[in-house]
């Protein structure tokens, strides 16, 4: 791959967007290469969590890439939107954990793929901005659908048709980052709330994780329903009698294994 790297330790996986020259900006091959690396994860019973992050010091991403889309097609345009939909859906949807670690700009595509992420923790440098209308566009990689979802409408409708562009602190304030930290300490962070993610039951986790997804797609009895049918899925498993046995026998450690 030219624009995207792996390394797996411990159970997580760090996802690096690189392409350090554009700011880690999102072309078509990079959504495509990203698109692969989340296709393989998703599969893999070696990851638990993924963490993506960008190259550098001064972008998570900047944003889609202008020197491509600038001369594009109407239809052109909407197979990217279409590419970036079938990446980012992978990673909102794979039964892992995932984390932005968001060290910098995350602005257009950059704030729109930190969103299809679980968490997002946030250096104390980033910037997060959906600038798209200034550009004569509006946000195609989910900017429109998912920034309301964790926002609330007005306070998206604010962003996106001022193009303004906030600080981490903001974005805390918000509810569009988790948590803000220091840069240098950014990475070390995400892989610390990892590895508390993955010391609990990891399949429970993921059936919580397809609950939230899912409930926030539909009404909320259509919800309460999923919820009880995954709350008695893992009434199957090994992890829910090692967990219950643990807690009854006053055990910290526990020896989950299901996923």
């Amino acid at each position: 791959m030219n624009n995207v790297t792996l390394s797996i330790e411990n159970e997580v996986a760090v996802v690096t967007i690189d392409r350090p020259k554009s700011l880690n900006a999102l072309n078509s091959e990079t959504l495509a290469e990203l698109g692969e690396v989340f296709s393989d994860i998703e599969k893999r019973k070696d990851v638990k969590v993924l963490i993506l992050t960008g190259s550098g010091e001064k972008a998570f991403v900047a944003g889609a890439d202008i020197s491509e889309m600038v001369n594009a097609s109407p239809a052109e345009g909407r197979t990217m939107a279409l590419l970036a939909a079938e990446s980012f859906a992978k990673l909102e949807n794979m039964p892992q954990v995932t984390i932005a670690a968001v060290n910098g700009f995350a602005l257009g595509g950059g704030c729109e793929i930190s969103m299809a992420c679980d968490i997002r923790v946030a250096s104390e440098n980033a910037k997060f901005g959906q600038p798209e209308c200034g550009l004569g566009i509006l946000p195609g990689f989910g900017g429109t659908q998912r920034l309301p979802r964790l926002v609330g409408k007005g306070r998206a409708k604010e962003l996106i048709f001022t193009c303004d562009m906030i600080d981490a602190q903001e974005a805390y304030r918000i509810g569009l980052a988790n948590k803000v930290v220091p840069q240098a300490e950014l990475l070390d962070y995400c892989k610390k709330m990892a590895a508390k993610i993955i010391s609990n039951g990891s399949y429970a986790v993921s059936l919580a994780k397809a609950a939230i997804n899912t409930g926030l797609d539909t009404d909320l009895a259509s919800g309460l329903k999923f919820e009880a049918d995954a709350f008695g899925l893992s009434f199957s498993t090994y992890d829910k009698k090692e967990g219950m046995t643990a807690f009854l026998e006053k055990r910290k450690e526990k020896n989950f294994k299901d996923f």
